[in-house]
C-alpha cells in the first residue's frame, strides 16, 4: 500500500566525522537549516516533524578506543529511532536531514524494531571499513554501512540487542567508486554492488529494476541512505571528501524519483552537505532542485 504525507525530521548530528582541521567541528550539522532556508519544505509540500538535537560534538580522540562518540552516537540513535519509528507507523514517508552517515544507524533501528526491511545505499564510498579490514576504527560516518550489518564498534552494532540492523542480502549499494579502498570486502559478502562506473553505462530505469529486486522482493520495505557525496565532485564539492567520476545531480534525480514512487520506499536520509563549504549556497541549490524534482508527489 503506498504511503501517505511526506514529512521532515531533522537530525543534525556530526558525531560520526573526524573534526576537519584542529579545533574546529564538520559542518554538516548545519545541512537541514541550508536546505529549509532555500524553501525546501514548501516546495514539498511536507510537514515538519522537528528536530532531534544530537548531543555535544567531542573531538577528543585517542587511538585503540574505537569510534570518535561512539557512546553519544548510541543514545542517539536510539532517541532518533524513537522519534521516526512513530513516524512510519503513521504511514508518513520521511525525509530525514542529516548530519552525517551515522545517522543511518537510528534509522535503520526504528525500522528493525518492525521487521525486515531492505537498504538502498547510495555512497561514493563503502563506508565498510571495520576491524576486520582496518588496523583501526575510527570516526563511523566511514563505517556505517559494517555497522548496520554487523561489523564495527561493540558499543553500535547490536543497539536494544537488534543488530544487526540490515542483512547483506537486503542491501544494494550504488555509485561507489571502482577505486574504493575497501570494496573487494564489499564484493565477498552477499551485498549487491552497482559502481558508478557501472551506473553510467546503464540506463537509469534498468538500474531502479534491479535495485527494487534486491531491497524489496524479501522485506516490509526499505530505506534510501543518500551520502551527497555519491554526485560527481564537480558539481557536488561541499562534501568532506569529494570524488570524480559519479552521477550528475540529474541522474541521481532520475533515480531517486523512481525509488521514491515504489509503494515499499518507507524514506530517505540526505547526509554530508557543508555548508561550511558552499558559502554561494550553489550545492544547496542543486540539492533542493534534486529533492524537490525526486520527491514531490505533483
Amino acid at each position: 500500500m503506498a504511503r501517505g504525507t511526506l514529512t521532515v525530521l531533522d537530525a543534525p548530528s556530526n558525531l560520526g566525522l573526524s573534526p576537519p582541521d584542529s579545533g574546529s567541528v564538520p559542518g554538516c550539522y548545519k545541512l537541514p537549516w541550508a536546505l529549509r532556508d532555500r524553501g525546501l519544505l514548501g516546495f514539498l509540500n511536507a510537514d515538519d516533524a522537528g528536530c532531534v538535537v544530537p548531543p555535544r560534538y567531542n573531538a577528543q580522540w585517542t587511538v585503540g578506543e574505537g569510534d570518535r562518540n561512539a557512546v553519544a552516537m548510541a543514545d542517539y540513535s536510539i532517541r532518533l529511532a524513537d522519534r521516526l519509528q512513530p513516524l512510519i507507523e503513521q504511514g508518513r514517508r520521511v525525509l530525514v536531514l542529516g548530519g552525517d552517515c551515522s545517522i543511518l544507524l537510528g534509522n535503520l533501528l526504528a525500522l528493525k524494531r518492525r521487521g525486515r526491511y531492505g537498504l538502498v545505499f547510495l555512497d561514493a564510498h563503502s563506508d565498510f571499513r571495520h576491524p576486520g579490514n582496518a588496523d583501526e576504527i575510527r570516526a563511523a560516518a566511514g563505517e556505517d554501512l559494517a555497522i548496520v550489518t554487523g561489523r564495527g564498534d561493540a558499543r553500535l552494532v547490536n543497539l536494544e540487542g537488534r543488530g544487526p540492523y540490515v542483512q547483506e542480502a537486503d542491501v544494494h549499494v550504488v555509485g561507489v567508486r571502482a577505486n574504493d579502498e575497501y570494496l573487494a570486502d564489499l564484493t565477498s559478502t552477499a551485498i549487491t554492488l552497482t559502481t558508478s562506473q557501472t551506473m553510467a553505462a546503464q540506463g537509469i530505469e534498468p538500474l531502479i529494476d534491479q535495485v527494487l529486486t534486491t531491497v524489496a522482493r524479501h522485506t516490509e520495505g526499505f530505506w534510501i541512505h543518500l551520502d551527497l557525496d555519491v554526485v560527481d565532485g564537480a558539481e557536488m564539492f561541499a562534501a568532506d571528501c569529494p570524488e570524480p567520476d559519479g552521477p550528475s545531480f540529474a541522474r541521481l534525480t532520475q533515480l531517486l524519483a523512481g525509488l521514491f514512487r515504489s509503494p515499499h520506499c518507507i524514506g530517505i536520509d540526505v547526509t554530508i552537505y557543508d555548508p561550511d563549504l558552499d558559502p554561494a549556497g550553489v550545492c544547496a541549490e542543486r540539492i533542493v532542485q534534486c529533492l524537490t524534482l525526486a520527491l514531490s508527489s505533483d
